[in-house]
């Protein structure tokens, strides 16, 4: 090498937790729920509609470990590389006990097997920083991550998501009995239609659910960096209607999915 031959660099892995001890990718589950390399806007899409199995080794170290989190106060919490391969691919969500980590800037869930995260989210008032990068199950998220008002930086694998830019996948319909605008909070809810096993709270005014219609809506909205399509649990109309308006670029107003919200054109147009 020449005094003129520039020095190579080398870059740090940001996401060293993808990786197994042999070098290569850890292995995850697919999904095919969408393409991400090329406009679909007519596709067949839905919830996932898997449920968590919370006996299993993966969920109950998971548990431990956000338990431990709250106890000693951290401020990044990484739980996917305190687990084997096998136990990541046990969970599916995270548990509703991630409320209490209050002290959480920094979520990291890089290369998850997650098909949903829980809206107590929004309890990780402290949170700074959200990265669940290539958790390629993740299709949307709830809209009660708006409460993270310290929220700057995301990294999101957003090809993945519904109603994304680049191809603009519909977003799954939201259900209504005999087409009506809204439905009756289910008391057991299906997650393939629901997009949850429990809704306990209004997403907009965290009033109780129980004994009130449903009125379930889509909006997408920027979150740190990246625009996220968020899924609304609202007690009321009034709380639908006082929901913002979309992010630029993407459904102006709450919709109910299916293929009727008229979005702007791909940016693969």
């Amino acid at each position: 090498m020449d005094a003129t031959t520039p020095e190579p660099r080398s870059f740090a892995n940001r996401w060293p937790e993808g990786i197994g001890p042999d070098g290569q990718p850890l292995a995850r589950e697919h999904c095919t729920c969408l393409s991400q390399h090329k406009a679909q806007p007519r596709a067949r899409v839905g919830f996932h509609g898997e449920r968590q199995d919370t006996s299993s080794a993966g969920w109950r170290r998971l548990l431990a470990l956000v338990d431990e989190a709250a106890a000693d106060g951290r401020e990044e919490f990484n739980p996917l590389v305190e687990l084997s391969p096998q136990e990541r691919r046990d969970v599916i969500t995270l548990p509703a006990s991630i409320a209490r980590l209050t002290e959480v800037r920094h979520l990291r869930l890089y290369g998850s097997n997650l098909v949903r995260i829980p809206p107590e989210i929004g309890a990780m008032t402290s949170l700074e920083e959200f990265s669940p990068y290539t958790s390629y199950r993740l299709h949307w998220f709830p809209y009660e991550i708006t409460r993270c008002s310290k929220l700057v930086r995301s990294t999101v694998s957003t090809r993945a998501l519904f109603g994304n830019v680049k191809y603009r996948p519909p977003f799954p319909r939201l259900w209504a009995p005999d087409g009506a605008p809204s439905g009756v909070r289910p008391a057991a809810p299906d997650p393939k239609r629901w997009g949850a096993t429990t809704i306990g709270t209004c997403s907009v005014c965290d009033g109780p659910v129980e004994g009130r219609e449903l009125h379930q809506r889509w909006i997408s909205l920027t979150i740190a960096t990246d625009v996220l399509p968020l899924l609304v649990n609202a007690c009321s109309t009034a709380c639908v209607d006082a929901l913002p308006p979309g992010a630029a670029r993407h459904a102006p107003l709450p919709h109910s999915g299916g293929w009727e919200p008229t979005q702007p054109p791909t940016d693969e147009a």
